[in-house]
């Protein structure tokens, strides 16, 4: 009577042939993240943006501006604290290392008349670094998320 079962070579050819799917699959799932990263900072931005121009109707001005270049904690932490609340919690970049507390960047013209939020985009860096007078947005953006009221 002959055994049923599979030989140690046709275990191997379907180990191998998972593999390569496995493979073929893999980046796709990467850039997928990239893509849900992206969807993510770009309603977290927009909703940024909302909640600013909300704070400038009801008081008449910008919150405290955040230095050129930096973190949004300062103009986050007014919109959290307001009364109505602009926003229920800061918003953290998504593009940043996991488990890291950076707030999306912000800044503000010095004329305070424009401003611009942006995400550092895929690539874990920023080419955003700040606005002009006129409305223009400094650097190079690339692949950052951005947004700005001169737009």
């Amino acid at each position: 009577m002959k055994k049923k079962g599979f030989t140690l070579i046709e275990l191997m050819i379907v180990m191998a042939i998972i593999a390569i799917l496995v493979g073929m699959v893999l980046p796709r799932f990467k850039g997928l993240q990239d893509q849900a990263k992206i969807s993510k900072a770009q309603g977290e931005v927009r909703a940024l943006k909302t909640a600013l121009e909300s704070y400038f109707i009801r008081w008449n001005g910008w919150p405290p501006a955040p230095a050129a270049g930096g973190s949004s904690i300062a103009w986050q932490a007014a919109l959290v604290g307001t009364s109505p609340q602009l926003i229920s919690a800061a918003l953290m970049d998504p593009f940043i290392g996991v488990g890291t507390t950076q707030q999306y960047s912000a800044a503000l013209s010095t004329n305070s008349q424009y401003y611009v939020i942006w995400a550092f985009g895929p690539d874990a860096t920023t080419g955003v670094t700040g606005i002009s007078n006129a409305g223009v947005v400094a650097g190079t953006p690339g692949d950052d998320v951005w947004t700005s009221n001169a737009q």
